[in-house]
């Protein structure tokens, strides 16, 4: 008889266990992909122009992995490219294309495209130039806005740090090799100091991230095309660049999964919002 009860409270106990295993099973299939199995941290540095973008996804991969720490700092294009180099980051970010000497043994993850409008202030009668007088303008050559169809007024230029990846981009594409920018130019350290500054100044004009323009500056035509993500995206507006995530060698690890998160559709919703999605 004891016996039989042994083995009635055996069978019992092996059938909670089953059904606690099926519970626990049940458990993990409901909870959300991605959220269990991540920790760590990840040093992202670099472009002032990513960083804002790269807060933004580095909070969304934060929400989904909870015990994932990434630290997002600016310091332009060139320090994030030697970060990434020296491994004091894990991602260096930058918003222009690297030099031949600048790879090495550097892994290029293309995570967004941008515009680089150029700017004056609300008020300035000029709404379009051509490529050309962009070019004087910053070189110094054109001074007085009523060259360009404006009031009769001084030029004020302000531009970019060396080393910005923005800079390097306008340099590039809007100077080319027989142009540099005025030493004469205000010299602004973020592409929000450069906003700021043309937003304050009627006679100023700057050059800032597509995605940075607010009401506080005008973007004006260049060649005749606004500056927009689809005119970036069907090539008509000339002043593009990329945005780049720089790894030494392929990423793995928690570095690979989230940028597989900034890759994937609900990582390049969130770059939609203000740049363009290359996925």
């Amino acid at each position: 008889m004891k016996a039989a009860k042994f083995r009635l409270l055996g069978v019992v106990m092996a059938a909670l266990l089953v059904l606690g295993m099926l519970a626990g099973c049940s458990r993990a299939e409901k909870a959300p992909q991605g959220t269990s199995g991540l920790s760590g941290t990840i040093v992202i540095a670099g472009s002032t122009s990513v960083q804002p973008l790269s807060e933004e996804l580095a909070a969304a991969f934060k929400e989904k992995h909870p015990d994932v720490d990434i630290s997002v700092a600016g310091g332009g294009s060139s320090a994030g490219i030697k970060a990434a180099q020296e491994g004091t980051a894990d991602i260096g970010a930058s918003s222009r294309e690297l030099k031949p000497g600048e790879k090495g043994t550097l892994f290029e993850t293309l995570i967004a495209k941008d515009g680089i409008a150029v700017v004056v202030h609300p008020g300035n009668a000029v709404n379009a130039l051509s490529l050309d007088q962009v070019r004087k303008i910053f070189a110094g050559e054109i001074t007085n806005w009523k060259d360009v169809g404006g009031s009769d007024a001084a030029i004020n230029v302000y531009t970019r740090e060396e080393g910005s990846g923005t800079r390097g981009a306008f340099e590039e594409i809007v100077m080319g090799e027989d142009m540099k920018i005025s030493n004469k130019a205000g010299v602004q350290n973020s592409t929000g100091a450069v906003r700021t500054a043309v937003a304050g100044d009627p006679n100023g004009i700057g050059y800032i991230s597509l995605g940075s323009v607010n009401k506080a500056v005008k973007a004006l035509k260049i060649d005749g095309v606004e500056p927009s993500k689809e005119t970036v995206l069907n090539g008509s507006y000339r002043i593009a660049r990329p945005f780049l995530y720089l790894t030494k060698g392929k990423p793995t690890g928690l570095v690979k999964a989230y940028i597989d998160f900034v890759l994937s559709p609900e990582g390049q919703k969130i770059v939609e919002q203000d740049f363009i999605p290359v996925k």
